[in-house]
């Protein structure tokens, strides 16, 4: 069963003219397989920072603390070990990489890291059915990687990539950004059909509570100012749906 286990993570980003800014400071969090865990914050606050931190982007340095996936040192792996271990992340601004088709750089993905090409037949109907499932056309599969996608695209895509690589923990920062309903139910039915198989975990980032009426987490965090102030259930979800984020804000300024 995964376990991603992060202790006391603080992690700074350089800014444009050189100077270290620190972003997170102190994140304790556990992610078991079984788990849905929604992070909930205000812009600004470290959300997606967390996420890139935990994938290993070279814009976010850690300056201290501990990320382990199954006890494995992450923070120790390059990117590409990272995602071979079974992290997932799903990035909030994919890039268009003009050139490369979506079939063939799911391919190639698959190929990264399971450690050996699919089969071709078996690649195909594994990406066919998965296409279907998320109501994407078959031509997709031939379309330039992120070029020109919308932003349902974009996002039907990041499911699509997260049911063929079928990862032990996936890292989704707003998954449900620009969709409407229609996009969203759908790539919540995605994100539904993975957390539903075995030794699956996932962490998801949002600002809003509309994607958890579908995706119904296990345990709701409030992020503010670089840490997590409080936790609990879908009843936190509802409170802050109710009175925002106001209130944490006060808070943690009160406490810094």
């Amino acid at each position: 069963m995964a376990t991603l286990e992060i202790r006391d993570l603080h992690v700074n980003v350089e800014e444009a003219n050189g100077a270290q800014r620190e972003i997170l400071r102190g994140v304790d969090l556990d992610v078991n397989a079984g788990e849905t865990h929604a992070i909930m914050g205000p812009n600004g606050s470290g959300k997606s920072t967390l996420a890139y931190a935990i994938a290993g982007h070279p814009k976010y340095h850690v300056t201290s603390g501990t990320v382990t996936l199954d006890g494995e040192d992450v923070l120790a792996m390059s990117v590409d070990a990272r995602a071979r271990a079974g992290l997932f992340l799903a990035m909030q601004y994919p890039v268009e990489v003009p050139g490369v088709s979506v079939s063939n750089f799911l391919r190639t993905a698959v190929t990264a890291v399971q450690g050996e090409a699919p089969k071709l037949r078996d690649f195909m109907k594994s990406m066919r059915k998965a296409m279907s499932d998320l109501s994407i056309d078959p031509a997709f599969a031939e379309r330039n990687l992120n070029e020109g996608f919308s932003g349902g695209e974009k996002k039907r895509h990041e499911v699509l990539q997260l049911e063929l690589l079928n990862p032990k923990i996936a890292v989704l920062d707003e998954t449900d950004s620009g969709l409407d309903i229609d996009a969203l139910k759908v790539v919540s039915e995605g994100i539904n059909r993975f957390r539903a198989g075995a030794g699956h975990g996932v962490l998801l980032i949002t600002h809003y509570t509309r994607i958890l009426r579908y995706v119904q987490p296990d345990f709701v965090h409030v992020f503010v100012g670089g840490r997590i102030v409080r936790s609990g259930g879908q009843e936190l979800a509802e409170e802050l749906e109710a009175n925002g984020y106001e209130q944490f804000v006060k808070e943690a300024a009160a406490v810094s």
